[in-house]
């Protein structure tokens, strides 16, 4: 039996006197982490009688088609945002209430307009409307630029609130929410198109996707807004402010999945659902996957309070914020700690939601989020705060250099042919000779030990193997240029726990990165000027030497793109050196975004960029589809070479940055059980891949009214990717880097492994760690 609490502001002391009603649960709801406690805010009743006479002003009640004033009443969005913006005042709590009651309005019209009858292009054209309702340009005197006439409640709602909310907002702030906005509406686009092939996503897409579509990195914006807190236009955009962001809206998802699945998936024949994904990934019960998704939530929950305990505080004294902005940043992510305890609160007591025999129980008279009644003991009390905390000392506490034995290969699935530029001899010697020519291989005087590579060292690991894989049909320069980039990106790699990692200076890893873009000036109209500082040593040399190489036929624009994709490279060889200073196995979620970034996809796709034409709007290349399409690629490959270097990673460098330790760490389980589940992973992005190039890159070509051209040209690009994905497969079976004797040779030659890592070896060979290809 679901037990229905009175409602705010009408409780009854007496739990008798509440209603019932019977209803038959597909789980029980797992006990929460949550750390926070809920708080009322005072103004809920008038927040509550404003909403329904703005939503009733708004055509969303009777006549709607959607709701009536009943609907509204049960849902309580006032009681949503007194308990998620708990210290907003009046007018503010009126205005956040209404733009609550408008996103689930449009939710619920978009479903029966256009998800249940299965309209793509009807809701496409509804969605395109939307946006013109946003201007940027409002001040107190109404937009510069008019707005259409509403043609439907969405549409007055979405005018009416624009125009009550942006003028007190800086440009910036606007910026940032519209896009936010958009895509909370445009990603429908994508669970329709789900709906309509009757697929469920894999859960790395899915907890993309459902950033965007589900709405939270919107509702973050709102609190800025709520709390008078504008995050600083000048870290806006930095990683620990993302991860705030990102992690606030996987833990309000993820929770909104566990206590929505009852509803989409039996009512409206939903498929984007957390728990549904997990069941179909894991091929488990619903109960074992709802236990999954809590452990998930708890995992962001606590990547939150890492990044805001140690990230932040040193984001605002290396970007010299003042004490304002300082204490606009605390008081956001105060704001977003709120919205996580309200949120649940809500969720616990709203009628749109499955949320009976939940650990939190439900009533007026318990304390937050605790078990209520006679009979509940400490133990009841405190699981869920113990499973959090046996989680977070997991991560902290691995051994390094544990003993693994080889590593074990799955069968990979590889749909593309591998092909080979005819030029890979040749390019095999004279990348040798570049690299010796740049000083890569003489004795580093800053390295302990003093070398990171030798002439042997870069033979086996031939790197344009790998470059002839990646680029069938490049010319001998083309390869050669290809082969320098991988050989640079694959020593700086090294060079950095070399240099930094074992003397711990991360205040000299963050100098040597920001040099970096010293050496890639990219505003010359032609050819690339000289760098802006004489390098410093081979790793600069070397990188100049490329950049005017490369960036020569390039315009701005795209200069600008690839030196974005060489610094997005470098600063995640930091994080990986501030995990590895705390002995931190990363969470799940941030470790495979991040490997993107560690393993240099950006960068290698950035020259696989470089041969389409200018014409191709910017916004495809920032589209869902083409994010998704690029990202399944770089995850296969990067959880290959995880495969691959198990053993290299973890046994003989110590390494905390591999797939296979993260899903070990997450799910407490064997080595077996994580490979199983890594290639299990690597497969639906391989699929992934294979669906976006199939069914959604056609549709985008229609949306963005593409010509022949530019059609061909991102057909070419697809194709360039499976030969990125073949490539590195190869690469890895090719060259000499992995297997057991070879690590013996390279890493350990007189350790006859008879004991932990290191005993008899020598500062050098510890401090050098085998190069990888675009990062591993």
């Amino acid at each position: 039996m679901l037990v229905i609490p009175p409602r705010v502001g009408q409780v009854s002391t007496d739990p008798t006197s509440w209603g019932t009603v019977a209803l038959s649960q597909p789980f029980e709801l797992p006990d929460f982490y949550v750390p926070h406690p809920a708080r009322l805010n005072p103004h809920v009743d008038q927040a509550r009688a404003h909403s329904r006479e703005w939503a009733r002003e708004m055509g969303m009640l009777e006549g709607s088609g959607i709701w009536d004033t009943a609907d509204l009443d049960a849902h309580d969005y006032a009681l949503l945002c007194s308990y998620t913006h708990p210290d907003a005042d009046a007018d503010d709590l009126a205005l956040v209430t209404d733009w609550y009651v408008w996103v689930f309005f449009f939710d619920d019209h978009f479903l029966e307009e256009f998800k249940r009858t299965q309209d793509r292009a009807g809701g496409k054209a509804y969605l395109d409307r939307l946006p013109l309702f946003m201007p940027l340009d409002v001040s107190d005197g109404g937009p510069a630029t008019p707005v259409p006439e509403p043609t439907n409640p969405v549409e007055a709602g979405l005018a009416d609130l624009w125009a009550r909310t942006v003028p007190s907002m800086s440009a910036d702030w606007r910026a940032r929410f519209a896009v936010s906005t958009e895509n909370l509406l445009n990603e429908s686009l994508w669970e329709l198109s789900n709906i309509n092939i009757g697929r469920v996503p894999n859960p790395v897409e899915y907890i993309e996707m459902r950033r965007k579509v589900g709405g939270a990195p919107w509702s973050a914006g709102l609190v800025e807004f709520a709390a008078h807190a504008e995050v600083p236009a000048a870290v806006a955009a930095s990683r620990p402010l993302c991860v705030l962001r990102d992690t606030f809206s996987d833990a309000v998802h993820l929770r909104n999945d566990l206590f929505s699945y009852q509803r989409e998936t039996q009512d409206e024949g939903e498929l984007s659902n957390g728990v549904l994904v997990l069941e179909t990934f894991l091929d488990c019960g619903t109960q074992e996957a709802a236990d999954a998704v809590n452990d998930l939530l708890t995992s962001r929950l606590q990547q939150f309070e890492h990044t805001a305990l140690t990230e932040v505080p040193a984001l605002c004294a290396d970007q010299g914020l003042d004490p304002a902005q300082c204490a606009d940043i605390a008081a956001y992510t105060k704001g977003l700690q709120d919205w996580q305890s309200g949120g649940h609160e809500w969720h616990m007591r709203s009628s749109r939601y499955m949320n009976g025999g939940g650990a939190g129980g439900s009533g007026p008279a318990r304390l937050p989020y605790l078990p209520a009644g006679l009979g509940t003991s400490a133990a009841d009390v405190l699981r869920p705060y113990a499973r959090a905390q046996a989680r977070r000392t997991r991560s902290f506490s691995h051994v390094p250099h544990e003993r693994t034995g080889p590593s074990v290969l799955p069968d990979f699935e590889m749909p593309f042919e591998h092909r080979l530029s005819p030029h890979l001899d040749g390019a095999r010697e004279r990348v040798v000779s570049w690299a010796q020519a740049m000083g890569l291989l003489e004795p580093q005087p800053d390295v302990p030990g003093g070398r990171v590579w030798d002439e042997e060292l870069m033979r086996d690991y031939d790197l344009p193997l790998c470059a002839a894989g990646l680029h069938p049909e490049a010319t001998p320069d083309e390869l050669d240029l290809a082969s320098a980039w991988l050989a640079w990106g694959t020593w700086g790699d090294d060079y950095y726990p070399a240099r930094f990692g074992r003397t711990r200076d991360l205040a000299g890893a963050k100098a040597c990165t920001e040099r970096l873009s010293l050496f890639m000036p990219v505003d010359e109209p032609a050819e690339p000027g000289e760098p802006a500082a004489p390098p410093a040593g081979p790793f600069e040399r070397s990188l100049a030497d490329l950049w005017l190489r490369t960036a020569g036929p390039m315009s701005p624009a795209q200069r600008r793109r690839f030196r974005t994709a060489i610094e997005i490279m470098a600063d995640s060889w930091l994080w990986e050196l501030y995990n590895q200073t705390q002995n931190r196995i990363p969470d799940p979620v941030d470790y495979v975004e991040m490997r993107r970034r560690t393993f240099g996809s950006d960068l290698t796709m950035s020259l696989c960029r470089l041969s389409q034409p200018d014409t191709i709007p910017e916004a495809v290349y920032r589209s869902g589809p083409m994010k998704s399409l690029e990202n399944a690629a770089a995850d296969y490959a990067c959880l290959l070479n995880d495969v691959f270097s198990y053993q290299k990673e973890i046994e003989f460098e110590g390494e905390l940055h591999n797939s296979l330790l993260v899903v070990r760490n997450f799910f407490d389980c064997d080595h077996a059980t994580a490979l199983r589940i890594v290639d299990d992973l690597m497969k639906s992005r391989m699929r992934q891949f294979q669906h976006v190039a199939a069914h959604e890159f056609p549709v985008l070509y229609d949306d963005f009214g593409l010509d022949a051209a530019e059609r061909a040209a991102l057909d070419g690009y697809v194709r360039e990717l499976e030969d990125w994905m073949a490539g590195i497969l190869a690469w890895h079976h090719g060259c000499r880097r992995y297997t057991e004797a070879d690590l013996r040779r390279h890493f350990l030659p007189t350790w006859p492994f008879d004991g932990p890592a290191g005993l008899g070896t020598s500062a050098a060979r510890l401090g050098r760690r085998a190069a990888r290809p675009t990062g591993r």
